[in-house]
C-alpha cells in the first residue's frame, strides 16, 4: 500500500538537514511547499482583530512572516514511513517536543505514476 506522508517543518532552519535525511532513506521525491500556520497570522504583530486575517500594511512591510515548511512524499509500505519519521526525528528530535512538526502518513487507495519497486530504471 502506498501512504502520502506529510511533515509540517516548524523551523525552517533545519530544512535541508531533513531533505537529506529524507533522501537518505531511499523517497523517489519529495514535494515542498512554503506554508504558515493560523496562530502565526494572528500573533504576527499588527495584527488586527476587526480585519479578519489582514495584517495592517504597515506591519506588512515591517515585520518578517514566520513560515513552516510542508514537505510531503508518496511512499510504498509502513516499513518506509516508519524510516521516513525515524530519520526526521534524527534530526529534530521527539516530534513531541514542541515547535518541532507534526508528521502523519495517509493510506492513499489509488497511485498513477509511479513505478513499483523493481520497475525503476
Amino acid at each position: 500500500m502506498y501512504y502520502l506522508v506529510t511533515l509540517v517543518l516548524d523551523d525552517i532552519n533545519h530544512e535541508l538537514e531533513v531533505f537529506d535525511a529524507w533522501e537518505k532513506t531511499g523517497v523517489g521525491g519529495i514535494t515542498i511547499l512554503e506554508s504558515t500556520g493560523l496562530a502565526r497570522v494572528r500573533l504576527k504583530e499588527g495584527y488586527r482583530d476587526d480585519i479578519p486575517l489582514m495584517p495592517s500594511i504597515r506591519s506588512f512591510f515591517h515585520s518578517r512572516e514566520e513560515h513552516h515548511r510542508t514537505i510531503f512524499s508518496i511512499v510504498e509500505g509502513e516499513a518506509m514511513v516508519q524510516r521516513l519519521i525515524d530519520a526526521t526525528e534524527a534530526v529534530l528530535g521527539p516530534l513531541t517536543t514542541p515547535q518541532t512538526g507534526i508528521l502523519f502518513a495517509v493510506p492513499i487507495s489509488h497511485v498513477a505514476g509511479i513505478p513499483r519497486e523493481g520497475q525503476r530504471g
